[in-house]
């Protein structure tokens, strides 16, 4: 760390403490109510705030919410509480804490921006006050991880949580940065993650090979990505047979041999293919070493698994799996099944309303795509979708992707994403401005945004978004 930096740990440290004091101070005669979001670094934050619970023998319910809202923050303090922790949500709903939680004890543990000034009986602890990026430098998992590591020290064998939660929040892409460094740190130290080098593909421990090099949109391998017959001709011309004993085979069972064949092909191809730094194709991988190979034992893999526990209104499942519960971890594979058959659904949804001439579904302009599901999407789903369509290497770069789906309260889920990689475009703004014009709740990031509205005003919703993407065009 920097001298800055190392002063600005130190008073996010200071802070840790007075919070951590006053969290010893609550009733201990009452449960402690635990809310947190339904994404992977709510799912990883959550668990860290059980343990932290167990180990002080305190009592506690837990909630799980897509976005506090208002009317969500109403309810919860008229329930039979006094005290309550918020991760991965609050600092961007101050106001309504404020308004609604006033004889009781709140502890906020966020990374969002901040929107309000908290009371005196909210303790709230965000990266941003102490000047580290909560969007880049540190996850809401983190943020909970060194509340529990101040609370106890033996809460460190917690770490891999963590970093399980960034990775969730894509704040891994070109390694772990500011305060995630610190907590990797700590994991290595105490074996809980072991980093390595690896080829920059998805699904190492668990994809078959034709379909990794298929779905190989990180690491763009020409006449391979999104091609399942090219990447089973590519396999078999450089020498690898993608199917041994009638099973496809994974990366992990190749030799030594045949995986350095694979990574030398892989470099070929893309330097025949005239992509630049054709030799770019490794990045950290973060392994458990203390899981048996398969979806738990890469921490981005194990990130996606708690991702679809959350977005299948199955959050408990990534809680048990986050705490080593063998019979919730086999439900969350089972979970992940259907997750996985969930985007298929909502994937062919999209390519058959997209072939059409003219859909009133999906709204396309020179820098803009507009989907509006409705109810033929789950709105927990709708994100990953706009997160899928954003990442095709077929995409033009700089094109927004707004799509929406309706949740079953007369509201409807908004998630906004970009294609490309652009660096002066702040989602999170554009979503907060439309938000004012129309009405609504935005949250989010700047390269991931979303917002709740209500259904009625979807359409105009659209027009104002049409408005504003086109007036964006010469600002990227």
């Amino acid at each position: 760390m920097t001298s800055t930096n190392q002063k600005n740990f130190e008073e996010f440290e200071a802070a840790l403490k007075r919070a951590t004091q006053d969290f010893k101070d609550i009733d201990k005669s009452k449960a402690v109510k635990l809310i947190s979001n339904l994404d992977a670094d709510g799912i990883s934050a959550a668990s860290i705030m059980v343990k932290t619970l167990e180990r002080l023998n305190l009592a506690y319910s837990i909630t799980i919410l897509h976005q506090l809202k208002d009317e969500n923050a109403k309810e919860l303090a008229q329930e039979n509480h006094k005290s309550y922790v918020f991760c991965d949500l609050g600092s961007g709903q101050l106001r309504a804490l404020n308004k609604h939680f006033k004889d009781k004890r709140v502890f906020v543990l966020d990374h969002h921006e901040i929107q309000g000034e908290p009371e005196e009986n909210i303790t709230h602890i965000n990266p941003h006050n102490f000047g580290f990026d909560g969007s880049t430098e540190v996850s809401a998992a983190g943020v909970c991880f060194f509340f529990a590591r101040e609370v106890d020290r033996k809460n460190e064998d917690l770490a891999h949580l963590a970093i399980i939660g960034a990775i969730g929040d894509v704040q891994a892409k070109d390694g772990l940065t500011g305060l995630n460094k610190k907590i990797l740190e700590i994991a290595v130290k105490k074996g809980k993650i072991r980093v390595e080098k690896g080829l920059r593909l998805f699904g190492l421990q668990t994809r078959p090979l034709h379909k990794l090099l298929d779905y190989s949109s990180d690491l763009t391998i020409p006449g391979v990505t999104g091609s399942e017959s090219g990447a089973v001709q590519f396999l078999k011309s450089i020498g690898i047979e993608p199917i041994v004993n009638n099973k496809w085979r994974t990366f992990n069972d190749l030799t030594e041999n045949e995986q350095k064949k694979l990574v030398a092909g892989i470099i070929m191809k893309r330097h025949s293919g005239g992509i630049e730094n054709a030799e770019d194709v490794f990045s950290d991988v973060y392994l458990l070493p203390n899981e048996e190979p398969g979806h738990f034992r890469d921490a981005k893999e194990f990130s996606t698994l708690l991702n679809s526990c959350g977005r299948m209104d199955n959050a408990s499942l990534g809680i048990g799996a986050c705490l080593g519960d063998e019979k919730q971890r086999a439900k969350a594979l089972s979970n992940l099944m259907d997750y996985k058959r969930q985007i298929v659904h909502s994937m062919n949804w999209y390519k058959e309303h997209s072939s059409k001439h003219k859909s009133d579904r999906i709204i396309k302009g020179s820098n803009y795509i507009i989907i509006n599901a409705k109810d033929n999407v789950l709105s927990t789903m709708i994100g990953t979708i706009a997160s899928m369509i954003s990442k095709n290497n077929e995409m033009e770069e700089n094109i927004y992707v707004l799509s929406m789906a309706r949740n079953p309260d007369d509201t409807t889920k908004v998630s906004l994403r970009i294609t490309g990689k652009p660096e002066n475009v702040d989602l999170k703004g554009i979503v907060s401005e439309l938000v004012k014009i129309v009405g609504g709740e935005a949250g989010g990031h700047q390269h991931a945004a979303g917002a709740i509205i209500d259904t009625d005003k979807e359409d105009r919703f659209i027009e104002e978004a049409k408005k504003m993407f086109e007036s964006h065009t010469l600002s990227l």
